[in-house]
């Protein structure tokens, strides 16, 4: 009986001191993500150094139309400091769930498999694909089906583009693509003989070969278009599952940027414009993920 009511006693203990441990982890971390980040007035933000979308100028500040849209909503939220973190595209989705950065302002298309291990705010812009080859189109290449007819064709794709999954969709099969970092790495892929094009983005591949003031390479003016899901793409900010407060209040912003009209304002300074990128206000990123407007 002793022994029993000792034991009773001492798990009584532990109980009273677990119970006031939990209470004071659970009082320091109330604090919304939100709530901390209008504290310090700074928010970290991953990038990919990806023109239009967002990169870094030569006096290493943040622009792009991704990144004027975060900035001015939240702006909006009394966040005034957007710090930029620049990261391979392929590594921002694993880099905001390990915690290097709070939310994603790179332009990211919105697709079900990433819908998967982020949440999306509500759609931002919108964009089509395009392709680059060597100067005079050797191969003689329109379209992602041209490259599939050619098994010899190699293409470079910056890893982690929804380019590699249309390309496979459209007939291309995964040894033909060879898998790069970024936009100049890709250039320098086909300038090399390496590879016999590169594709991406529209706007971001375009304004990359202008910036790059060479004449090794060309834009295919009369690229088709593929006719599949996912095209054309849904870019928006992109935040962790758990940070619902956040993205809510994000979007909540967003609305109102939408609904005013302020979002062709922030984008046409970077060449986008209001009739090929400005988003339908009834396309919600929802329908996106389930694949009802993929």
């Amino acid at each position: 009986m002793k022994k029993l009511l000792l034991a009773l006693s001492v798990f009584s203990i532990l109980l009273l001191v677990a119970a006031c441990g939990s209470g004071g982890s659970k009082d320091s971390s109330s604090e919304s993500v939100l709530e901390k980040l209008k504290k310090v007035g700074k928010v970290k933000v991953g990038f990919a150094n990806e023109k239009p979308y967002a990169y870094e100028d030569e006096d290493g500040e943040l622009k792009g139309a991704a990144v004027e849209i975060a900035k001015q909503v939240l702006n909006n939220l009394g966040i005034e400091e957007v710090e930029g973190h620049l990261s391979d595209f392929g590594n921002l989705i694993p880099g905001l769930g390990a915690g290097k950065f709070d939310l994603i302002t790179a332009g990211m298309a919105i697709t079900p498999d990433r819908c998967k291990n982020v949440r999306f705010g509500e759609p931002e812009i919108q964009y089509g694909e395009g392709l680059i080859v060597a100067t005079g189109n050797p191969m003689e290449l329109k379209s992602y089906k041209d490259i599939a007819a050619n098994p010899d064709i190699k293409i470079a794709v910056m890893s982690g583009a929804t380019e590699i999954d249309f390309l496979i969709r459209e007939g291309v099969d995964e040894s033909q693509i060879m898998k790069v970092p970024d936009i100049p790495a890709s250039f320098s892929a086909v300038e090399s003989g390496r590879a016999h094009a590169t594709t991406g983005t529209e706007m971001t591949i375009k304004m990359a070969l202008e910036s790059a003031n060479q004449d090794k390479l060309e834009f295919v003016n009369d690229f088709t278009q593929p006719e599949i899901e996912g095209n054309p793409s849904f870019g928006a900010a992109a935040f962790r599952i758990d940070d619902d407060e956040f993205r809510e209040a994000y979007n909540a912003e967003l609305a109102k940027l939408k609904e005013e009209g302020k979002i062709e304002d922030l984008i046409t300074p970077s060449g986008f414009s209001a009739d090929m990128n400005v988003v339908d206000v009834n396309l919600t990123t929802e329908s996106i993920c389930s694949g009802e407007n993929y």
